[in-house]
């Protein structure tokens, strides 16, 4: 049976609270310090720009498009998806790579590099810092019940199983708060701060990312798209509802 723990208030002036007021200050320094080392704003490529705002308006067709007429829906389609001059047709000899695009501009990956440094070096030494003063402490329990799943997260450094799974290790708290303040951090700092870690690494997994062949897909996928045209049967519906709520 698991245990019941009595926590010293000292784990919570000495530990807890230091390491949640450290966490949001390095995240702080973090977005001043990325904005430091950030290179002279240069302005956007307009190609880049407008095909980007074709892919979301492509796929705001696809999502709507039973909610216009089938004329209307075959003009779009056309308009997008025309193999002379349609906005999401991309002819083989205008491909480009974006790796080759990426590496051709030296201020580019500078930038990247930078990002990845700021993100990785302070994250380091924070967990060396709480790995090495803080490590074993339960720090926190969490006031309501969990199951057995959640103890490698929410234990890590701990290896007494007698305890019960709503206890909180500092380390697993360094993780929690590594992770759960970007909403914090976005009413601080602004919805585009420099802290939100997760978004980096997705941009570090989509290294590369090449823009024709998201063209490529919307198109696919415009052409493959049967249109049936839903308001016509609204009003089928509302009575259907308002039989039932009669009845």
């Amino acid at each position: 049976m698991a245990e019941d723990l009595v926590l010293d208030t000292a784990i919570r002036d000495w530990v807890l609270i230091p390491l949640s007021v450290v966490m949001v200050l390095i995240g702080v320094l973090r977005h001043f310090v990325s904005k430091l080392m950030r290179t002279s704003s240069q302005l956007p490529d307009p190609k880049i720009v407008k095909e980007g705002q074709v892919i979301i308006r492509a796929r705001n067709l696809r999502a709507a498009a039973n909610f216009i007429p089938l004329k209307s829906f075959r003009a779009r389609k056309v308009y997008y998806s025309n193999e002379e001059n349609g906005l999401l047709f991309v002819p083989k000899g205008q491909a480009q790579n974006a790796q080759a695009q990426m590496f051709s501009d030296p201020n580019m990956a500078m930038d990247m590099m930078k990002k990845n440094l700021s993100m990785i070096i302070p994250q380091t030494l924070t967990f060396a810092w709480v790995n090495f003063f803080f490590s074993g402490f339960v720090a926190a329990k969490i006031p309501f019940p969990l199951t057995q799943r959640f103890r490698s997260m929410l234990q890590n450094g701990i290896d007494l199983s007698t305890v019960d799974v709503s206890y909180v290790s500092s380390r697993s708290w360094y993780f929690l708060n590594l992770f759960g303040l970007r909403g914090l951090f976005s009413l601080i700092l602004g919805e585009e701060n420099a802290t939100d870690d997760t978004q980096r690494m997705m941009q570090m997994g989509g290294f590369g990312f090449d823009p024709s062949k998201s063209l490529s897909a919307e198109k696919d996928g415009l052409d493959i798209l049967q249109h049936e045209w839903a308001l016509p049967k609204f009003e089928q519906r509302a009575e259907t509802v308002l039989r039932k709520l009669v009845s």
